[in-house]
């Protein structure tokens, strides 16, 4: 009874104080054309992506831009023609110019992500300008896409302001781990609270990045955060303690092409990062396991325990997982899915805690942190170049 309470409590508070977390109307803030518009560079990191860039460098290509933009596609190494394959779109969709190329293999103590960053920043640095936007090969973007972007951070004053773009969900099993995928991320770190002036709380989502130029060199970007496996985050961080403001919303017409068609998939796309979002700290990851349990596991066992033993915990239960899945309703809406995979969500969490067990079981066996062909390790474990 007093687990169900303790689980129901957790759930109250979540609803009324955690910022809100559970509604999706965060969209772009106000915008206002500028009478000139700046100069902006598109650095677009890709490494094998070869199946994802007839999907998605078309539409960057495509933007509908007033002012100057460029498109720079570094090309991380990869094996299966990444970068002929840009460039052959280029020819064929034509559009903003293209510049591909590729830095080699990254340094000890970097991320292949964020030394391809690194070297694409640098080459639009020599065309001056004002804003870069920082994007993934696996993702499409609408035709006005960066205009808008340039428009909410001109007539707000944000440094950064990126957009989640809206993940696939096809297969059965996208529609039960993604937009929960989401949810979470959106409890961990609270849209409405990452722009407010005065909160720590810092975060951004890599696939769509709109970045201050000056506020990139005020925060070192992307060096002071060269060996960040979850580099959205680290960026939004940097930015804010360097004096930066910071916003994050939810995409209408930002979306990913990449697909998860099976659990393993999805698996790996979460466990390869989820220890990294604990530090490496096996005093966190018991405090996660405990605390998902409590909050998202506790209350349809102690409705179905508590009805089976004649308990009041039947209550408690019970209101905790009516409340839980009221709050993942709009995230469901959001997805365009059907409302009854609300009442699964405890099933979905359980999935999330076996994937964080086994990022940890994956990190002291040596392969924490593996992405296309490559493992990187903890951050202390990495020599400091600064």
């Amino acid at each position: 009874m007093w687990t169900a309470a303790g689980s129901l409590a957790a759930w109250l508070w979540l609803l009324l104080c955690q910022g809100f977390f559970w509604r999706t109307d965060v969209r772009l803030p106000p915008r206002r054309e500028p009478d000139v518009w700046p100069p902006v560079c598109v650095v677009v990191p890709a490494r094998d992506e070869a199946a994802a860039l007839p999907a998605s460098l078309p539409s960057l290509l495509a933007q509908d831009y007033p002012g100057r933009a460029e498109v720079f596609l570094v090309d991380d190494g990869s094996g299966d023609g990444t970068g002929q394959l840009a460039r052959e779109l280029a020819r064929r969709h034509g559009g903003l110019p293209l510049t591909v190329n590729s830095p080699g293999e990254p340094p000890a103590g970097w991320t292949g992500k964020l030394w391809a960053v690194r070297h694409g920043i640098g080459l639009a640095r020599a065309r001056d300008p004002e804003y870069l936007l920082l994007t993934d090969a696996d993702i499409a973007h609408a035709p006005d896409s960066l205009r808008t972007l340039v428009a909410a951070a001109h007539a707000s004053g944000f440094d950064v302001v990126s957009q989640m773009a809206r993940l696939r969900v096809e297969s059965a099993w996208e529609r039960l781990v993604v937009p929960a995928f989401v949810y979470f991320f959106a409890q961990l770190y609270p849209f409405r609270r990452i722009g407010r002036k005065g909160t720590r709380t810092a975060a951004a989502a890599g696939g769509c990045v709109l970045l201050r130029t000056e506020a990139a060199e005020r925060a070192r970007i992307p060096d002071a955060i060269r060996h960040a496996v979850i580099d959205d985050v680290a960026l939004a961080r940097a930015v804010k303690n360097s004096g930066g403001r910071v916003w994050l919303g939810l995409a209408d017409r930002v979306d990913s092409v990449r697909p998860y068609p099976r659990l393993q998939d999805l698996w790996r796309m979460v466990s390869r990062s989820a220890y990294a979002q604990l530090r490496h700290s096996l005093l966190l990851l018991a405090a996660t396991v405990a605390g998902l349990a409590l909050v998202y596991l506790v209350p349809p066992v102690a409705l179905v325990a508590g009805l089976a033993a004649g308990s009041t915990a039947a209550v408690a239960g019970g209101l905790a997982w009516l409340v839980m899945a009221a709050t993942y309703v709009p995230m469901l809406r959001y997805y365009r899915q059907p409302l009854w995979l609300a009442p699964l969500l405890p099933l979905t969490a359980f999935l999330y805690l076996l994937m964080t067990v086994d990022s940890a079981v994956q990190h002291y066996r040596g392969r924490g942190a593996a992405w296309k062909g490559r493992t990187y390790a903890r951050p202390d474990a990495v020599p400091d170049e600064g």
